[in-house]
């Protein structure tokens, strides 16, 4: 199992599957969030084709037993988890950050994947290789991907985008506006009008937020 500060180290060989041979890591990058939205491509977007199974998810990549659903409840359990068998996360405890909620059963969690897989589809990853789409379903290598909230908050937001869905916790929207645009960012997907035009308006009262993101190799 690994600490949330060392999910990079799992997701090194994911970000190069689709690769022959290891390309050299690309500069993290942090811009302000009304900016990091300008820097998304404008596109149309499509589901046409998508399949949930073109995702393979929940691996586990670095063989330690514990899969990335595991190893996402160890990082962001604010206690030392408790872990039975060879990577059986049983108790912690948890903020849903999406409704302020806090935890301490993982049975009430889902991992959310912060841009859905369906919206990930839409926006691009319809073009990737199947192994570019499994480091991308189980990107540990950044906090803002993949995120431990409450199975409701996660089901009510199900595959949508910010113009038609938004963590039911006011507070919680300029993070998630933020963690939205930089995961985009790092897997080079795009938006369409509506998503952009909302992100916008997200923008205007998130004051200072900035975009932290490191592009996927």
């Amino acid at each position: 199992m690994i600490t949330k500060s060392l999910r990079g180290l799992a997701a090194a060989a994911l970000a190069v599957l689709p690769l022959l041979s290891a390309a050299p890591a690309q500069a993290a990058v942090a811009l302000p969030l009304a900016d990091a939205i300008q820097e998304l491509p404008l596109a149309v977007e499509s589901r046409e084709g998508y399949q949930r199974t073109s995702f393979k998810h929940w691996v586990d990549e670095d063989k330690d037993s514990c899969n990335t659903r595991m190893e996402v409840l160890i990082a962001e359990s604010r206690v030392e988890p408790t872990i039975e068998g060879a990577c059986k996360v049983t108790a912690g405890e948890w903020y849903s950050y999406y409704d302020g909620v806090t935890l301490t059963a993982p049975g009430g969690l889902d991992i959310d994947h912060m841009v859905p897989l369906a919206e990930a589809w839409d926006s691009g990853a319809s073009g990737w290789t199947a192994a570019r789409r499994e480091a991308y379903a189980n990107d540990l290598g950044s906090e803002r991907s993949l995120v431990a909230v409450t199975a409701r908050s996660n089901r009510s937001k199900s595959d949508q985008d910010p113009s038609t869905w938004l963590p039911p916790l006011a507070d919680a929207r300029c993070t998630y506006a933020t963690d939205w645009v930089s995961t985009k960012l790092r897997w080079g997907l795009s938006v369409d009008e509506a998503e952009a035009d909302a992100l916008a308006v997200l923008a205007e009262g998130c004051g200072q937020e900035t975009v932290e993101y490191e592009p996927a190799v």
